[in-house]
């Protein structure tokens, strides 16, 4: 069974509404979370993008600091360091309109204390990019984004639907992207079947990816590229049900899927697969957190470097109140 080493409240902005973190370990040691934070509500137009430091692996977190700010909303927080130490940061503006509408990057060159001009990214996940290893960033999401208060019934036949789930790529670390390809969804399935995705990269190469099902029972649906995200296999059902899902291979090469359940017992779990995500056991989901209502979720995890793993995530802390930033120290 795994080890809870400690919960924590990271952020809380009374009277204001936190929501969809991501948290990754920058080449510094220091651990930085990114959030959509001092908003009036789930849906409001004065969302930021804001970003905790933790120079003691977790243990505290230093006040939040808002590194984009554009004249609308801004939400779905991803964050990844790539291997020359650069901290990419992606998000979505919008959907409200106005020339600020649409999904970007962006990069910082010091390990999160300053940072470049947004860069159009093409395509939106909440929890952003990642690296594969022969360098490639690989950015697999909506484009553009498509809200759920949409049209349920719009399939996967570009006809059908003004909505695409596409692959983009960087060959140079987060300065520009590219979409090199669309993902199959099956003609005959709703696009919010293949929501909010998010991939890994196994140690054989292959990429796996996981989507959040808004429909139905909310399985968490999954793929494999064996070319880069180029091509991928048919999508099929996981045994997995929450939402939405993120990725992490361990540094033993197992994979973790972390996602939150908005219905009773409330909270974010965490799965383990050993073989690559061909199986997931299911039967040893790990349960992180608990929550009182159902506005929660979207957890993200890293691996510290003493093996153990921290995971981020948005919840209210007590009934009445907004959501905050949480967070889960544990050890497999």
């Amino acid at each position: 069974m795994p080890e809870i080493i400690a919960k924590q409240m990271l952020c809380k902005q009374p009277g204001r509404y936190i929501g969809w973190p991501s948290i990754a370990l920058a080449v510094n040691g220091d651990l930085l979370a990114v959030f959509s934070g001092d908003r009036a509500g789930h849906i409001s137009n004065d969302g930021k993008v804001q970003l905790l430091r933790s120079r003691d692996g977790g243990q505290s977190w230093d006040a939040a600091v808002t590194i984009l700010d554009t004249p609308i909303d801004d939400r779905d927080s991803g964050v990844l360091v790539t291997a020359e130490g650069t901290v990419i940061v992606s998000s979505f503006t919008g959907p409200y309109g106005g020339p600020w509408q649409g999904h970007w990057t962006i990069r910082s060159t010091d390990h999160g204390h300053s940072w470049q001009d947004p860069v159009p990214s093409h395509v939106t996940a909440p929890h952003g990019p990642i690296q594969l290893c022969d360098g490639r960033l690989l950015f697999l999401g909506q484009r553009p984004h498509c809200s759920h208060g949409e049209p349920a019934d719009w399939n996967g036949s570009p006809a059908q639907s003004p909505y695409a789930i596409s692959i983009a790529e960087s060959r140079d670390d987060g300065r520009s992207w590219q979409v090199i390809s669309d993902f199959p969804v099956p003609a005959d399935a709703q696009m919010l079947s293949y929501d909010e995705p998010h991939m890994v990269e196994r140690a054989d190469g292959l990429v796996v990816a996981l989507f959040r099902d808004c429909n139905g029972d909310h399985p968490l649906h999954q793929a494999i590229s064996a070319d880069g995200g180029l091509s991928w296999s048919e999508p099929s059902p996981t045994f997995m049900r929450g939402l939405p899902p993120h990725l992490f291979r361990l540094a033993d090469d197992r994979l973790l899927v972390t996602y939150a359940k908005r219905w009773a017992p409330f909270g974010v779990y965490a799965c383990i697969s050993g073989d690559g995500g061909e199986t997931w056991d299911v039967d040893a989901e790990v349960q992180l957190s608990e929550a009182p209502d159902r506005d929660l979720g979207y957890p993200a995890s890293v691996q510290l470097r003493d093996g153990s793993v921290y995971t981020v995530y948005y919840q209210v802390e007590n009934l009445g109140e907004k959501t905050s930033l949480m967070g889960t120290h544990w050890r497999l």
